[in-house]
Parts: C-alpha cells; structure tokens; sequence
C-alpha cells in the first residue's frame, strides 16, 4: 500500500482504467466471436447479418482504439482479418447458391 498521495491516486486511477478496459476488451471478444459465428462455413445465418456483425465488429475496434485500450494497428489488422473472412464467407454462400453448369456430353448420334 504506497503512503504517498500522489501514488494512492496512481493506484485508485489504475484500478478504475484496468476495470474500464476490461469492460471494452470483453465487448471486443463477445462481438468478435459474434461474427466468427455468423461468418463460419457451416454458419446457416444470411450474409446481411454476417455484414451487420462484421460493421458492429469494426465499431467497436474502433472504439477500443479510441479509448486506448487496443493499439490503433492491432484494430485495423483485425479489421483486414475481419473483412477478408467475410469476404470468404459470402464467396462460400454464393458458390452454394449458384448451380453448376451442366456438363454437355458429345451425342452418339453426331
């Protein structure tokens, strides 16, 4: 326990920062694993809400980093992993929804 003013301040400031931060990193973590849900190939969700989770996500990175809580490069590299994951995601949905081209067969008539 420090016995100097200026450093019993330090110490309660802390405190409060490190409950603060905590709070924002948890928000990033719930709303991460949000979209990993909605952006997983066996995810059945449609991709208006993978966007939306991914739009929430970036949000509050950007906050995050605001704050301080998180570098201002790790939210945009998790931005770009973000995104590149979504990009995955609604390229596997529209190659499910797609049909195949048919396959023509020389006829043995020709």
């Amino acid at each position: 326990m420090p016995n100097i003013k200026s450093a019993k301040k330090r110490m309660r400031t802390s405190e409060e920062a490190r409950v603060r931060n905590r709070a924002v990193r948890t928000r990033v973590k719930n709303v991460r694993r949000d979209l990993l849900e909605k952006t997983a190939p066996e995810a059945t969700a449609p991709a208006d809400d993978a966007a939306e989770a991914y739009r929430t996500y970036c949000s509050v990175l950007d906050k995050a980093a605001k704050k301080g809580t998180i570098s201002r490069n790790t939210a945009i590299r998790r931005k770009r992993s973000a995104a590149a994951r979504l990009r995955r995601a609604e390229s596997a949905a529209a190659a499910a929804v797609a049909p195949a081209p048919e396959e023509t067969t020389p006829s043995a008539a020709g």
